[in-house]
């Protein structure tokens, strides 16, 4: 909103300062600003109005250092970073974006499904929440808005075969971006066009057609979408089911998720410059810039809610907050076509997936063959494993930060290393 308004004192008044708004670097620090202060100003009235509506946390005993006092610790605080994430994206971004608009649509659906679920639980009484097969029905719904929108959507595109010289030259000369964009496109003749290329890291021609992944499952071209939109539904449940699970103690789901975005931001940047694009030898895909805005806000919002969330923590995301997330980190990675690369972005919540696959797997499988079932882990997922080894938590969830940036550089320079 406050960018339209900018734009017209700017064109029509010549207001001074307005212009600031055309930039893009501007408004990803005005959403962070917006986010952080938003999550702070918002975070002690919401956590109040919980404490007063006795919205509180209820704790199985597990027998984990510290559980006991978790009890009654105001849950439902999702709520905070879903604020945290809108209020500043319709303020400063295009809203016109089709990326701006689906990266909407999936934070409320996605927001929907966890309060939900936090709701049977907390008023309820229900521990289970909200039934499994329902929560299913939703991840697999936003998937199929996200991929067909993705597919079949004339403003998703790409733009290729960019002559990196001349782009250089271009920079060198200190042409506005939007003019570089604009010669470009007619001294070479280019025009954006619908592709389903993505990202495959380590190599040096990195991106692949999804008519390569149907063509090796038998499928003719016209049903590529079919293998795009069902990868899509299940990266996406996969990521928003591995937040839920690393959602276990205090600042860890958070802060990951805010170092995995930050990644996401610096691909979506690097992608949506055509400058860079060109010199990176990397996808360019136009209008994507904008998808920064979304992004810079969910630091903020991340930033924000951890300042009540680190330990002790004064409130809890609950699935409100960590389902959101991670859907939301899923939406993003194939917006800028780093789909591929979630097992490394997104380390952390794939070990802590896997964690509890391998640990019900072997259960069981050892139960059926001796009768017995035998665990690999003392308790899973993982983060709990630590804490049955008499870690500190805050030891658990610093180590679990450092590998989450670890896994964040490694992803960064892979747009060097093929």
């Amino acid at each position: 909103m406050l960018y339209y308004l900018f734009s017209y004192l700017d064109k029509e008044i010549d207001l001074p300062g307005a212009g600031l708004f055309q930039f893009l670097s501007f408004r990803m620090a005005l959403a962070f600003i917006f986010s952080l202060f938003i999550s702070l100003l918002l975070g002690k009235r919401i956590i109040r109005y919980l404490q007063k509506l006795q919205i509180g946390e209820v704790v199985r005993d597990l027998g984990l250092e510290g559980q006991i006092q978790k009890k009654g610790t105001p849950t439902m605080g999702g709520v905070i970073i879903i604020a945290a994430i809108i209020i500043p994206v319709l303020l400063v971004a295009k809203l016109h974006s089709i990326y701006i608009l689906l990266s909407l649509v999936a934070t409320l659906w996605l927001g929907i499904i966890g309060f939900l679920d936090d709701y049977i639980k907390v008023f309820k009484k229900n521990k289970a929440g909200l039934h499994g097969k329902f929560k299913i029905v939703g991840q697999v719904g936003i998937g199929l808005i996200v991929g067909l929108t993705l597919y079949f959507n004339p403003n998703v595109v790409i733009r290729e075969n960019l002559n990196p010289q001349q782009v250089e030259q271009y920079a060198k000369d200190g042409i506005e971006l939007k003019k570089v964009e604009s010669k470009i496109a007619q001294s070479d003749n280019l025009y954006d066009h619908k592709s389903a290329k993505t990202t495959v890291p380590f190599f040096k021609n990195n991106s692949v057609d999804y008519h390569i992944i149907s063509k090796f499952f038998g499928l003719p071209k016209y049903l590529d979408w079919i293998v795009f939109v069902l990868l899509v539904i299940i990266i996406v449940t996969a990521v928003s089911n591995g937040a839920n699970l690393t959602d276990g103690l205090d600042g860890l789901a958070g802060g990951v998720s805010a170092i995995n975005i930050v990644t996401l931001l610096i691909f979506a940047y690097l992608s949506g410059n055509i400058i860079f694009a060109s010199y990176l030898n990397i996808l360019y895909i136009p209008n994507l810039g904008e998808l920064t805005i979304f992004m810079a806000a969910m630091v903020g919002a991340c930033v924000g809610f951890l300042w009540f969330n680190a330990y002790p923590a004064q409130v809890f995301m609950g699935d409100t907050g960590s389902l959101t997330l991670g859907g939301l980190i899923a939406v993003l990675a194939i917006m800028v076509r780093k789909e591929l690369m979630i097992p490394i972005i997104c380390g952390v919540f794939l070990i802590e997936n896997l964690s509890v696959i391998i640990q019900v797997s072997w259960f069981k499988y050892t139960k059926k063959r001796f009768g017995d079932g035998k665990r690999v882990f003392l308790m899973s997922p993982l983060h709990h494993h630590y804490q049955k080894k008499n870690l500190h938590e805050v030891k658990i969830v610093t180590r679990f930060w450092i590998v989450a940036v670890f896994l964040a550089l490694i992803s960064i320079i892979t747009l060097k290393i093929r």
